[in-house]
């Protein structure tokens, strides 16, 4: 966490050289990596069918207002994202960063509930594979790939045994240039499932390729979450929430090929990377969110206006602060789309 005290608009025009983000908030330094991911992702757009998406990456994030708020265990100081304007592409890689966070926090959220309604319950993280296909047939794949997982649904190993599941999609490249669609489930297990009906991996392996209707045994991983962490503190389900609702692509696979990414980009127009369903139906829904939601913004300590600003500086790849105007001239990046 940054030592550097809260400072005025004013109290700021006393430095002569650049400050970047990361001189106040070292912990911010992912913003400088998403950043420059995503002027990558704009470069690879730019004069193909999709260079309207260029475009929309291009003002992206291009400023960043933050104040101060203090931490409630530490007592220090730290930035607080307050205005930013996004540009929600599907595979901007920071909005797709922000989105996941999003979803992660309104899933952590949700927990304690979730918990309390079912204490004797618990957590198991499932993955189901199929072999890599080629790019062009990926819509295909993961359409009957959504079949299948409907079908897994019926099957009694499941609907005995699960409570609630949340599953996300992400897709993989291939070192070919193939894709690798794979599913995330995050299941509330029924506590009888590891007493009397306990399934095997093997057991797992079977039915999803039953259900696929493969003529392959395929690769799935299934594992219980503990109820406790280790020696490191961390919550086996923080872990397990953070595994299952990631990218839904690798922001270094979306970065290596014009062609790939293009592919990539008509092959999942619209189709859904997030479900749900049981009791955790609707704990997370994709929809169209909001610059608040990709904020993280909650209500809470978010009254007053930004204090800091910063500003893309696309040579430099990194956030450096504005210095030559008050925080309250409007910039084109933040005005309403």
């Amino acid at each position: 966490m940054s030592k550097i005290l809260p400072r005025s608009w004013t109290d700021s025009l006393r430095y002569d050289t650049p400050r970047y983000l990361t001189d106040y908030s070292p912990q911010d330094r992912p913003w400088d990596i998403h950043r420059a991911q995503a002027q990558q992702v704009e470069g690879l757009y730019q004069d193909t069918v999709y260079d309207q998406l260029a475009g929309r990456i291009r003002g992206c994030t291009g400023y960043l207002g933050f104040g101060w708020e203090v931490d409630p265990d530490t007592g220090e100081a730290r930035l607080k994202l307050k205005l930013a304007r996004f540009c929600r592409v599907r595979h901007c890689p920071v909005c797709q960063w922000r989105r996941s966070l999003m979803w992660r926090a309104r899933f952590l959220k949700a927990i304690p509930l979730i918990e309390a309604r079912h204490p004797t319950s618990r957590w198991v993280l499932l993955t189901l594979t199929v072999r890599n296909c080629p790019l062009s047939e990926l819509r295909a794949t993961l359409k009957h790939m959504n079949e299948s997982w409907q079908r897994l649904l019926k099957r009694v190993e499941f609907d005995s045994n699960v409570q609630g599941w949340i599953r996300t999609t992400e897709v993989t490249q291939g070192r070919d240039g193939s894709a690798h669609p794979h599913f995330h489930v995050l299941m509330l297990m029924r506590p009888s499932y590891f007493t009397c009906n306990y399934v095997k991996q093997a057991r797992w392996a079977e039915l999803w390729q039953e259900c696929a209707r493969l003529d392959y045994t395929p690769v799935i991983d299934i594992r219980t979450v503990k109820a406790r962490g280790g020696d490191s503190g961390e919550s086996p389900l923080r872990r397990a929430v953070m595994e299952t609702l990631k990218y839904s692509v690798k922001p270094s696979d979306l970065t290596l090929s014009r062609d790939w990414l293009v592919e990539l980009t008509a092959q999942v127009y619209k189709l859904r990377f997030v479900a749900s369903g049981g009791v955790l139906k609707d704990v997370l829904r994709e929809t169209d969110e909001s610059d608040e939601d990709l904020m993280l913004l909650d209500g809470d300590g978010q009254s007053g206006d930004p204090v800091l600003l910063f500003e893309w500086r696309r040579q430099a790849k990194r956030y450096v602060e504005v210095m030559d105007k008050p925080i309250s001239v409007a910039h084109p990046d933040l005005e309403a789309s």
